[in-house]
């Protein structure tokens, strides 16, 4: 038995504002959106936006990367809300992006030796 991928499903209480801020913010494009729900992805990686439904708010999401530094950067330009910046863990370099919705985005790369 093969699992093809896990796509996290986010809930969201405006869609156009949601698809906003991950497309012209984060640099997503939009796969598919209907009526109450949509489909953004960045290099084949998907993130499902629902409206008024499917999970909770302040859902915590990992986003490997190449450059955690340029996702920090251009959330700075937007005011998105800075949960954490650049910061060295262990397992990664990591920045903490809070979306629209509360939805804390976990971007990491690997870990630099500076």
């Amino acid at each position: 038995m093969r699992v093809e991928n896990t796509i996290p499903i986010l809930n969201v209480t405006d869609l156009a504002a949601s698809l906003r801020f991950y497309v012209e913010g984060l640099g997503f494009g939009v796969d598919w959106s209907v009526t109450a729900m949509a489909s953004v992805s960045r290099d084949g990686c998907p993130i499902m936006l629902c409206e008024g439904g499917q999970g909770q708010p302040g859902t915590w999401v990992w986003i490997g990367c190449e450059d955690v530094r340029a996702f920090h950067a251009r959330a700075v330009e937007l005011g998105a809300e800075i949960r954490m910046p650049p910061t060295r863990q262990a397992w990664a370099l990591e920045t903490q992006i809070v979306d629209p919705d509360g939805h804390v985005l976990r971007f990491g790369s690997d870990p630099d030796e500076a």
